[in-house]
């Protein structure tokens, strides 16, 4: 669950409390070019306020239409489709071809929203299960592998951390990473058995550990959610980490330095029992090269791969900026 749906929550309970009526959209089915994925949500306060999307916007200006005319899901939950012709996406700006499913319910106590909001903030992952019929809703554990289903009787929604960031490192470049990587649902756990590092460490949200490297990483079991990303530079923290990391499911392994720390990187892990595809797994230099140099830049470009490898979206490398003449000389543009 990302920030965004975690704002939806947040305001969702906080209108309740102040006893305004509410409406909670989720996202479950699209077919096409839908603009938002399945699970995205929003809620509609009585008087039209909304926070979250579900679309470009247009959409949810119907949905305010609706929700302030008590028209749709004012005493029980109720579906709506957008986009199945041609002359309704056109009219509510869906991509060509798009369609989407919302399941939208009136938020009351029931609807359990406090404890589900709860549970999410102690960093477990939880299924939601909403009864169309009755409105009464269920919480209980789930795995990552868990997805949102829809059969028109129970809606079973996902929230919580589904996706786990392994970073090695608690430097500055770690901060950044870190940061972006929540907003992004991702639960980010630091290893680093340094003191000068760890005792500064201090990202809310996050998990620090000083354990070994490698320790974490089997203790950890890596799954398909999973990114593992060392960032220290120091081949006795950062290969350790990375021999565990490139032979799990982990679905990013990435490893700061250039391209020649990374080349010899390579060479020292072939040394090691892992096989020539698993280190052709392995993502260094670590991001899409994108001119960055600040630390908030580098950790920019590290979760832009990580978002291209996760969306299954392969980017081709691009082309080194071009180089200028200055007073003479022969520079790289920055």
């Amino acid at each position: 669950m990302d920030s965004v749906d975690l704002e939806v929550l947040k305001s969702a309970i906080e209108w309740q409390r102040q006893g305004h009526k509410a409406t909670l959209g989720t996202v479950v089915h699209t077919w096409g070019s839908a603009p938002r994925p399945v699970g995205a949500m929003v809620v509609i306060r009585d008087d039209g306020q909304v926070v979250g999307s579900v679309s470009g916007g247009c959409v949810e200006d119907d949905l305010i239409d609706k929700v302030k005319s008590r028209a749709i899901a004012s005493d029980k939950p109720a579906e709506t489709i957008y986009g199945v012709s041609k002359e309704q996406a056109e009219r509510y700006g869906l991509p060509c071809g798009g369609t989407l499913e919302l399941v939208l319910e009136p938020v009351t106590e029931q609807s359990r929203l406090p404890e589900l909001l709860a549970t999410i903030e102690r960093h477990e992952l939880v299924a939601r299960r909403l009864n169309m019929a009755s409105g009464e809703v269920s919480l209980e554990p789930a795995r990552s592998a868990d997805e949102l289903s829809y059969d028109g009787k129970v809606l079973t929604s996902l929230h919580g951390p589904r996706w786990r960031l392994i970073m090695v490192g608690a430097g500055q470049l770690s901060r950044f990473l870190a940061q972006m990587a929540q907003a992004l649902d991702y639960h980010v756990t630091v290893i680093d058995p340094r003191e000068e590092y760890a005792d500064g460490w201090d990202v809310p949200g996050t998990t620090l550990t000083r354990e070994m490297p490698d320790d974490v990483v089997i203790g950890m079991n890596p799954d398909g959610h999973t990114a593992v990303v060392a960032l220290t530079h120091d081949p006795k923290l950062d290969d350790l980490a990375l021999i565990e990391a490139l032979k799990s499911p982990a679905f990013y392994v990435g490893a700061l330095g250039s391209q020649k720390n990374n080349d010899s990187r390579r060479k020292r892990l072939a040394e090691f029992d892992l096989t020539p595809a698993e280190i052709e797994r392995l993502h260094g230099p670590v991001g899409l090269k994108i001119g960055s140099r600040t630390p908030p830049e580098i950790a920019l470009s590290i979760v832009a791969e990580m978002t291209a490898v996760r969306r299954g979206v392969v980017i081709p490398t691009l082309l080194p900026p071009p180089k200028v003449t200055s007073a003479g000389c022969a520079v790289a543009a920055s």
